[in-house]
């Protein structure tokens, strides 16, 4: 003969999965947060108890970004020093504040908190450009010439860091070329594939490319990191086919609230659509 058992831990159980699932359908909602200087990435545990450690992180690849420990202190990754600070507004709060952002810090991050008796807490926060981009100017170069782009800053303030990015059609933002202070010396780091990024004592950054084609097309971006804050500008970059100007050599200077983004290039046309830049040619 067969007994058959009920067990009282059946309706238990089903509760207990039920919560479960209840519990990952919560945490796996990813909120979004808009790309500005000093935003801040919310990750509050709901719930008290004992908080051992915060960690953060950026998918798909996991890079870590900062470690909080109530004993050992902070931690971070070595892009993300002196840019992100612990908020600890609870002690529960595993909240950071991000500075001196870049398209780069676009993405996807990973917060977790692992607390006592509970068990961790995650969130998910996505990290969008929800402007459009507009340039400062736009200029035109015609395919198979030489082209430099150059972000000079006009120095109202202490420059200790410049980047300069681009933006390609249908592509997000890369990092092509920084240049940087570091304990009174002068760091130049070039990315770029395209081209040579080359860095001057004052900070200034410049692109050469050469042989333009119509893939180099897109944006491009200078962002100053100041005493005085964080300064950007831009230029559109559209590479046409050979037969569209006839101007053998021209330069280009842009000046927008005390900075100038100077471009000297062959064969091209200048356009000042949509701009309130002033453009000296020669």
């Amino acid at each position: 003969n067969m007994i058959i058992l009920s067990c009282p831990c059946e309706h238990f159980l089903s509760y207990y999965i039920t919560w479960i699932l209840c519990k990952c359908t919560c945490l796996k909602e990813t909120v979004t947060v808009r790309l500005e200087e000093g935003m801040v990435l919310d990750c509050l545990c709901p719930w008290d108890g004992n908080l051992s450690m915060v960690s953060w992180t950026k998918v798909p690849d996991k890079d870590p970004v900062a470690v909080f420990h109530p004993e050992y202190g902070v931690a971070f990754s070595h892009q993300y020093r002196e840019r992100i600070e612990f908020l600890r507004t609870t002690p529960m709060d595993g909240s950071i504040s991000m500075r001196n952002v870049t398209h780069q810090d676009i993405g996807l991050y990973h917060c977790s908190v692992q607390t006592f008796p509970q068990g961790p807490w995650t969130r998910n926060i996505q990290v969008e450009d929800l402007e459009v981009t507009v340039a400062d100017t736009e200029l035109v170069a015609e395919q198979n010439n030489n082209l430099t782009i150059r972000c000079n800053h006009q120095h109202s303030g202490t420059v200790y860091q410049v980047i300069l990015e681009k933006m390609l059609h249908g592509e997000p933002w890369h990092i092509i070329g920084v240049c940087k202070k570091v304990e009174g010396g002068l760091v130049g780091e070039d990315y770029s594939d395209r081209g040579q990024v080359n860095c001057a004592d004052n900070l200034d950054v410049s692109l050469h490319m050469t042989d333009v084609v119509q893939e180099d097309s897109g944006f491009y971006r200078c962002t100053f990191n100041t005493d005085a804050g964080v300064k950007t500008t831009s230029v559109q970059l559209t590479v046409t086919t050979p037969g569209i100007t006839t101007d053998t050599s021209a330069a280009l200077t842009m000046f927008k609230d005390g900075r100038r983004l100077e471009a000297e290039i062959g064969l091209q046309e200048l356009l000042d659509t949509n701009s309130k830049s002033i453009f000296s040619i020669s």
